[in-house]
């Protein structure tokens, strides 16, 4: 489609403002969030010494689908990610399915971290963790967020900035800091972890590199999304992992015992004292308040280009004559992720999160060899071509498919549950579409 058709069809269009930094804070601050506090603390249980390296081991896993959605992302200028994909290669309802699951459990995401929120900040500030005060953060918080994005996506890239700065400036100091702990033993002698708790253990590593496909919801707002986007996604992942990877050695080197729950607060406790539980529990707030900002900067998209694709009803498609943001999706995902958020009681949604990201990925992997195929010569020219063709999403889609299946059956019926309702609003759109 030329430019000139694309705005007889829509007058009022995104603003292309979001670079390559732009991309990369918001799949950074989508990856590290709260995960980031808990993840080595769990996986040293589990793996010892090993931890570190199975960081390494899963990432380079995951970074083939971020190579794929990479190659995925060169052929697509417009929001929507993986709706993109599925739907050009298999129509409207694996679209729309695809999206609605996302939607979903970035949704009760939100809800969830808004609550692990409430729990870091409490450690400072007991008031936060009472009825009325939990109630007041969450509100605060989650209304805030959704008018930062209302009145223009670059105050919401700003945010996410002040946000990666202030989260990332302690991690990286526990890691200058707790590297002269590290000793040779922890290179030379790791301990392999017990076989019967790898899938697990590799289902929790999971969760410290999902959310990168974030980045794919804003390609209607890149500058140069054909560019930036993979370049950004892949840079992004690399670096999340040598993170994990360093956190991971400092802890087990300075905690071989273990820690807390809350492994980065225990970590600073036993690096800096009682002013390091201070000082990295406030790193949480701004980890997770930096998380919570991109989920609002990017899921909105997600219902916007449902719209667009005629998946929705044209109300979420709406976008702001005066700021230029898709508002009714940005409102409609702040309301709904505050109630998710007060009530509690929809977080065990969250358990099947992975197992939908997972499937996602499969079904974006799937439709990558039809994608291509049916691109002209021009955009095959122009899109990142990896090396040894196939071979890297075959990889990918072996890898998503492996540790889909460590989900356990309550996870499984969950989803499909979640599909189910997917689809009956999927059948009223169309019909509501058609009537109009």
């Amino acid at each position: 489609m030329d430019k000139t058709t694309e705005e007889k069809n829509n007058k009022n269009l995104l603003v292309r403002t979001v670079g390559f930094v732009g991309i990369a804070l918001l799949a950074l601050n989508s990856i590290i969030g709260a995960g980031i506090f808990t993840l080595p603390a769990i996986v040293a249980t589990n793996a010892g010494t090993a931890s570190p390296w199975l960081f390494l081991f899963v990432g380079l896993g995951i970074i083939t689908v971020v190579l794929t959605f990479g190659q995925l992302a060169s052929y697509f200028k417009d929001s929507g990610g993986p709706i993109l994909y599925t739907k050009a290669a298999f129509g409207p309802l694996t679209g729309f399915s695809t999206g609605w699951i996302l939607y979903i459990s970035r949704v009760t995401a939100f809800g969830a971290n808004s609550n692990a929120l409430v729990l870091y900040l409490s450690t400072i500030l007991p008031w936060a963790n009472t009825g009325q005060g939990r109630a007041a953060v969450i509100t605060i918080t989650c209304l805030g967020l959704t008018w930062v994005n209302y009145i223009g996506v670059k105050d919401g890239i700003r945010t996410l900035s002040v946000f990666t700065i202030l989260k990332l400036t302690p991690i990286l100091l526990l890691i200058l800091i707790g590297l002269k702990h590290v000793s040779s033993d922890v290179f030379l002698q790791p301990n392999l972890p017990n076989i019967n708790e790898l899938g697990e253990t590799i289902l929790l590593l999971v969760y410290a590199f999902v959310g990168f496909e974030s980045a794919t919801y804003v390609s209607g707002e890149s500058t140069d999304p054909k560019k930036s986007l993979p370049d950004a996604m892949i840079k992004t992942v690399l670096f999340v992992g040598i993170i994990y990877f360093l956190i991971a050695l400092v802890f087990i080197s300075v905690l071989p015992s273990g820690g807390s729950d809350i492994t980065l607060v225990s970590l600073g406790e036993a690096l800096f004292g009682p002013v390091g539980i201070i000082i990295i529990a406030l790193a949480a707030v701004f980890s997770i308040g930096g998380n919570l900002g991109s989920l609002m900067l990017a899921v909105p998209r997600l219902t916007f280009s449902l719209s667009e694709q005629n998946l929705l009803p044209k109300w979420f498609g709406n976008i702001h004559t005066k700021y230029q943001t898709p508002a009714n999706s940005i409102l409609f995902f702040g309301i709904l992720s505050l109630v998710f958020a007060l009530s509690g009681s929809f977080v065990f949604l969250v358990i099947a999160s992975s197992l939908t990201r997972l499937l996602s990925y499969i079904a974006s992997i799937c439709a990558l060899p039809i994608i291509i195929k049916s691109a002209d010569e021009k955009a095959k020219a122009e899109s990142l071509s990896l090396v040894g063709g196939y071979t890297i999403p075959i990889i990918a889609f072996l890898v998503c498919v492996w540790i889909a299946a460590q989900s356990n059956i309550d996870a499984w019926k969950l989803t499909l549950s979640l599909l189910g309702i997917g689809l009956i609003l999927f059948a009223f759109a169309r019909k509501t579409i058609k009537n109009l």
